[in-house]
């Protein structure tokens, strides 16, 4: 007896969710399993973080592609390429990285602030520490001048005792010469050691290199570092412009930045580490309040050189930090 279609659909519907792992995208577009609770029926058999997170991973390298098309427009407009469009407004609700995640599973294809995303979902869903880390891919060799700045996203998990660090991106596969992406797995970017992540990959929180002393890079004596935060504030002018201040124990530093926005408010500060959570203390907890100096499209403050041990000056627009310079402070002839 010929089956009905309903039986097909059920039939169908069983071979997706006990073969998904192993089928390329569009295979079995009938499973509506989010990721999430697909992270957790993929570990099931796994008795480690560290085997869980290494099936996590090698799912994701090897079933969603880098979405080339994304990388083309934004060489052509300027865009953010390196980061999702959210465009579901369907579930107002639901937290960004587990919708972005989702469009990510279902379609298959990302960007490298995608594949950062979906990897911390399915990371969160089976208990394990995850963290989204914001930074700078050097893909070439040479310096990239004005261009030192956020242009990547990638991971850190907790297993056992100590953060590692990994990016899916990179591991995934390449673009080759006809600008197509190509499936490559590269196993040196899953849980690479501190030392030779940061030779491509220099984070905006610099806690995140998981190294114990700040590294620098040579990008720094063209220009500072620029965080993602920069771009979206359309700053057209900045001083200094080199990244590396050279100054003297009690000089000053004139911070200036222009834009057409009409808010204009900067803070300056040389924290060992700025984030989001200082930049909180520091502007609701009693900190000194820099005088801001306006003039036409230009704002600027003055920052006062007393700490000789200062090794990073912050700069923060309005609540986000934008640029980080490195200090060289010497103390001055006779001190």
């Amino acid at each position: 007896m010929p089956q009905t279609p309903v039986n097909l659909i059920l039939l169908t519907s069983i071979i997706c969710m006990v073969f998904l792992p192993f089928l390329s995208s569009g295979t079995c577009k009938l499973n509506k399993e989010s990721p999430a609770d697909f992270a957790k029926r993929l570990t099931v058999n796994d008795s480690t973080d560290k085997q869980k997170v290494t099936s996590i991973f090698l799912w994701i390298t090897n079933n969603i592609a880098y979405n080339v098309r994304s990388l083309q427009n934004g060489k052509t407009n300027n865009a953010g390429y390196w980061l999702e469009e959210d465009n579901d407004s369907s579930s107002p609700l639901k937290p960004l990285n587990l919708r972005i995640a989702e469009n990510i599973f279902a379609r298959r294809t990302a960007v490298c602030d995608g594949y950062a995303r979906l990897f911390k979902v399915m990371c969160d869903a089976i208990g394990v520490r995850c963290e989204i880390v914001t930074g700078f891919g050097r893909v070439s060799a040479g310096r990239f001048g004005p261009n030192f700045r956020s242009n990547h996203k990638w991971n850190v998990v907790f297993l056992d005792t100590a953060w590692f660090l990994l990016d899916a991106t990179w591991a995934s596969g390449y673009i080759n010469y006809k600008n197509e992406f190509e499936w490559h797995y590269n196993g040196h970017y899953f849980l690479t050691p501190p030392t030779e992540f940061i030779l491509d990959h220099y984070p905006e929180d610099l806690r995140w290199t998981l190294l114990p002393s700040q590294p620098l890079a040579d990008e720094y004596e063209e220009t500072p570092f620029k965080t993602a935060a920069f771009s979206r504030n359309y700053i057209t002018f900045f001083s200094p412009e080199s990244g590396i201040i050279n100054t003297v124990l009690g000089d000053s530093i004139v911070i200036v930045l222009e834009n057409s926005r009409p808010k204009k408010k900067i803070w300056v500060s040389d924290f060992s580490y700025t984030d989001s959570n200082s930049i909180a203390i520091m502007q609701c907890c009693g900190a000194v309040k820099p005088i801001n100096k306006l003039e036409r499209n230009k704002v600027s403050c003055i920052y006062h050189v007393i700490d000789i041990n200062a090794r990073w000056l912050y700069v923060i627009y309005d609540d986000e930090m934008i640029l980080r310079y490195q200090l060289n402070i010497k103390r001055p002839a006779g001190f």
